[in-house]
Parts: structure tokens; C-alpha cells; sequence
């Protein structure tokens, strides 16, 4: 079988779940201007302490008008491109079967690279056999996994408002503010681009701390964006 992987949470189990069964897997991760660093280096990281195998694919997904112009349908032509080269380099390989991480708390409905998967006829193990988000949790705790309590985290390209071109210039910008507040202790928050502001989500848990590193994330982002915003309505962790 071939994985798509990401380093996140549910690919990780999966991965994870392939080995202890005795599959023949290889993960499969795609690198491009969506992914921060970090995811990266998480996924090296996991697959060096399972003893699996990777591949890592790159991928201009800027190069893609429908995913550049950032309309509603971004995220389809995205999962798309995504799986499609996956697809390319697991064949060569001569791997038929390919898995993604998608898990029973994803809504199908809400998510237009749900249909890319159908499409594309990617398996969704985690989401067949009904376990949810926190269920994989849970599992990848007992398996001792590092990736166990790693925050939900969507690509880059969802912190810029649907409609508003991406370009490579606003996603280094995003990706270097949430460096930032990453590195003032916070988890689990997004950065997104509101005009030229950036607008800061946190959970109510890590809104504290937040208000203590004040100064020092007002600065930093400051030099990328023209105002630091704060949204009131507070992210719930997962998702």
C-alpha cells in the first residue's frame, strides 16, 4: 500500500496501525509552499522511529490557476493535485492501493477534497472502520507516538480569505507569524490574513498566555503585517 502522509495526527496512526499488522506500506509526503516547516520535520521524525519508508515529493501547487485563485473549490483541486502525484510516484513503485488519513470526525460534507478522494479512489481506513479524532488520539497515545497531542493543523493556504489570490510572498509572511507565536509557548492557534492585518485565533486555554507574550508577538508580527487583531470567538482545539 502507498500513504499519503503529513506527519499529522491521523496519518501518523495509520502508519503506525500499517506496521504493527505486517503491511508492506511507504508513505508518501508531498512537500510544497502549503506545508510550514515543522510539518516536515515532524514526518522525518515519525518515520525514523517507526523504521518506515518515505518518499519525499515535491510539488508546485501554485503553478495550478484553480488552486492560485483561491475560490471555493480550492481545497478540491488541491487534495487532487496532491493525490495525483502521489498516485504517479506509488505506480512507479508498484503500488496500486493508496490510504489517506482521513478519520470519522471529518464531514464529508463540508470538505470538497472528500469528493477529490472518491474521485481519485483513495481509501480512508481510519474513517471506514468509524474512528473518530479523538478515538486516534487516544490509540497513538497507548502506541507511545509523539504526534498523540499535536494540535489539528490545516494547511497555509486556509489562512488566506477565499477569494484573495495566493502567492508564495503572503504565505512566507503567514508562515513566518505563526513561527513566531509558536515560539512565545502558544499550541494551538491560526494566523489569517484579514486585508492586510493579521487576525489571531486561540483557545481559551492558551489566551493567557497570549495576553502575557503580548509585546513580543505584537512586534514580531508587526513587521509583517499592518495590525494584530484578536478574534473573540475562541478556537475549540480540534479542527
Amino acid at each position: 500500500m502507498a500513504l499519503a502522509f503529513s506527519g499529522g495526527v491521523d496519518s501518523a496512526y495509520l502508519l503506525h496501525a500499517a506496521l504493527a499488522v505486517g503491511l508492506d506500506v511507504k508513505a508518501y509526503y508531498v512537500a510544497s509552499v502549503f506545508q510550514p516547516a515543522f510539518e516536515r520535520a515532524d514526518a522525518r521524525r515519525l518515520v525514523s522511529e517507526l523504521g518506515a519508508d518515505m518518499a519525499e515529493l515535491e510539488l508546485d501547487m501554485l503553478s495550478c490557476a484553480a488552486v492560485r485563485r483561491n475560490g471555493p473549490e480550492r481545497c478540491y483541486w488541491c487534495k487532487r493535485a496532491i493525490m495525483g502525484r502521489i498516485q504517479e510516484a506509488a505506480r512507479a513503485d508498484g503500488r496500486q492501493v493508496l490510504f489517506d488519513g482521513s478519520n470519522a470526525s471529518d464531514d464529508a460534507a463540508d470538505r470538497p477534497g472528500m469528493r477529490a478522494l472518491a474521485e481519485l479512489e483513495v481509501r480512508s481506513p481510519l474513517r471506514e472502520a468509524g474512528l473518530t479524532k479523538a478515538r486516534i488520539r487516544e490509540l497513538s497515545h497507548e502506541a507511545g507516538l509523539f504526534t498523540w497531542d499535536k494540535p489539528a493543523y490545516a494547511c497555509l493556504a486556509t489562512r488566506i480569505p477565499t477569494g484573495r489570490e495566493i502567492t508564495a510572498e503572503l504565505l512566507e509572511r503567514v508562515e513566518r507569524a505563526e513561527s513566531a507565536v509558536f515560539a512565545q509557548g502558544l499550541r494551538d492557534f491560526r494566523v489569517r490574513v484579514l486585508h492586510e492585518a493579521a487576525r489571531l485565533e486561540v483557545t481559551a486555554d492558551e489566551l493567557p498566555l497570549l495576553l502575557e507574550r503580548r509585546e513580543e508577538i505584537l512586534a514580531r508580527l508587526g513587521e509583517d503585517f499592518t495590525a494584530v487583531l484578536l478574534d473573540l470567538r475562541l478556537r475549540e482545539g480540534d479542527g
